[in-house]
């Protein structure tokens, strides 16, 4: 029996490459906000993760207590000259983890308000040059 539409043939392709020159001459600086307000914030995430970690096993090793005790070992004045000076409230969990914080923060804005402005400056100078030639090719 035949096929409805005659006999069946294969026909093979053979390796071909298309390729397409483009060029990025506008880059949206909303999107670039949005898109550097993310990374940026999965990055502060990361970083906050990391440093809990690591005071755990610094503070499991002993390390801040043994930092502590050679500080106030050092400070001791030996004629009531003290320095009142309380290292061990300089290594506290609060402490440490709030300074992470604060630094993450400020980390998040400025990679986003900088990345924006990068984009908005993208812009000015694509507008001069061209943009960026991109050479985009599709293989099979």
């Amino acid at each position: 029996m035949m096929a409805p539409n005659g006999p069946a043939t294969t026909v093979k392709a053979g390796k071909s490459t298309r390729k397409a020159h483009l060029a990025v001459s506008r880059v949206e600086p909303w999107s670039v906000m949005r898109f550097s307000f993310v990374i940026s914030l999965v990055c502060f995430i990361i970083l906050f993760v990391a440093v809990l970690v690591l005071y755990g096993i610094l503070s499991g090793l002993g390390v801040f207590d043994a930092i502590t005790d050679l500080i106030t070992s050092l400070t001791e004045g030996g004629e009531g000259d003290e320095l009142n000076l309380q290292p061990a409230s300089w290594f506290s969990p609060g402490r440490v983890l709030g300074y992470t914080g604060l630094i993450g923060a400020l980390n998040i804005i400025l990679i986003t308000s900088l990345s924006t402005i990068g984009a908005m400056l993208y812009n000015l100078a694509a507008d001069l040059v061209g943009g960026i030639d991109v050479t985009l090719s599709e293989t099979e």
